[in-house]
């Protein structure tokens, strides 16, 4: 399954979400300018509330959900949308200010939406699309740089499947591994896979050490999430300072990421407030051609003992999300330099903190 995915912020995020559930040979079984009915309406929310009311991990919330979509029902808000796309982004709408969930959402799909139970059953065609799709975007890294004076600098654009983009990230780990500290840039990410932020997460320790636990209503359990004692390649460790770049689109797994890394010490947050959505969940097909996004479990701190859901990862240092690469690398060259006895050096790392402060906009607006 999975899991956290992205709400279409970064192309391979969306990608992500939606690939899974598309046939790739089945044809269409809706074209182009169809029509919804009223009883094609009728069916798909019944459907949806249906769906909601089994699997959210909020079953209160559920309940609050059936009763404003039935409220909207009898009003005729909905009678006049006969656009399957117009419906979708109105019952979404309806969703998420019911529960203030963002991971909650309807998509239409003018493709045939393959009716399984997890992306297990993808045939070998989707499956071999869905790995061709994830490669065209290198498995969600954007970008692996050496900035001057030995910073690391890794962009991920998204968080991939951790069994296919384990071979990425370990070459993506090894480029970095001798730098004297890294900047992990997640502006740009929408989410992804659960297990591959474990899995980045697992070289940036030198030990074992838990990162979260995920509640699931289905059995009312818990798993625990813990690093791995095993990476591909070179583990960067525990020791070296590791900082994380956020905007207000960082989201999802992005934020599950930058929330453990943050409680565990680990990291030094750099940027804006990020999105807010901290529900995992998996599509649930709703007919041939709407699904749900439905969160099924919730993230858990073993620090904090609750989440980020609504309210967004708070940032150690709080600045314009397009400064906050400067302002992390003047932090670091800022600690270089306080350690540094060699004058020379001393002056060379007081001209590059000068020259990333003259570079920054100092604007007071992040818009």
């Amino acid at each position: 399954m999975n899991i956290l995915r992205a709400i279409g912020i970064a192309a391979l995020v969306s990608a992500l979400a939606c690939a899974p559930l598309l046939a790739q040979s089945t044809g269409l079984s809706e074209q182009n300018g169809v029509q919804m009915t009223a009883a094609s309406r009728q069916q798909l929310i019944d459907k949806l509330i249906k769906e909601v009311n089994s699997s959210y991990v909020f079953p209160d919330m559920a309940k609050k959900v059936e009763t404003s979509l039935r409220q909207q029902q009898k009003r005729g808000a909905y009678d006049t949308i006969a656009n399957p796309q117009r419906l979708s982004e109105v019952l979404t709408d309806e969703l998420q200010a019911a529960t203030k969930d963002r991971h909650l959402r309807v998509t239409y799909s003018k493709e045939v939406i393959a009716d399984r139970k997890s992306d297990d059953e993808r045939s070998p065609e989707e499956a071999a699309g869905y790995l061709a799709m994830m490669r065209s975007n290198n498995f969600g890294v954007e970008r692996v740089e050496r900035l001057p004076f030995n910073i690391g600098y890794l962009e991920l654009g998204g968080f991939a499947s951790a069994n296919d983009a384990a071979e990425t990230l370990a070459a993506a780990m090894a480029l970095v591994n001798h730098t004297n500290a890294l900047i992990i840039d997640l502006r740009n990410n929408g989410g992804g896979d659960a297990a591959a932020v474990t899995l980045l997460a697992s070289y940036l320790f030198d030990k074992r050490t838990q990162l979260n636990d995920f509640y699931f209503r289905e059995g009312n359990r818990t798993e625990q999430r813990w690093t791995a004692d095993v990476v591909p390649g070179l583990r960067y460790g525990g020791a070296k300072p590791v900082y994380i770049l956020t905007s207000k689109d960082t989201f999802s797994a992005a934020e599950d990421f930058t929330y453990a890394l943050k409680n565990l010490k680990r990291a030094t947050v750099v940027g804006e407030t990020t999105g807010g959505g901290a529900n995992q969940g998996d599509d649930r097909r709703l007919s041939p051609n709407f699904s749900l996004f439905v969160p099924l479990g919730r993230v858990i701190s073993p620090v904090t003992k609750t989440n980020w859901e609504g309210v967004g990862v708070t940032p150690d240092i709080s600045v314009c999300s397009r400064d906050a690469s400067k302002t992390a690398q003047v932090a670091i060259l800022t600690k270089m330099a306080a350690s540094e006895n060699n004058p020379d050096e001393q002056r060379r790392l007081r001209d590059r903190i000068a020259q990333l402060g003259t570079d920054a906009t100092g604007s007071v607006s992040c818009s």
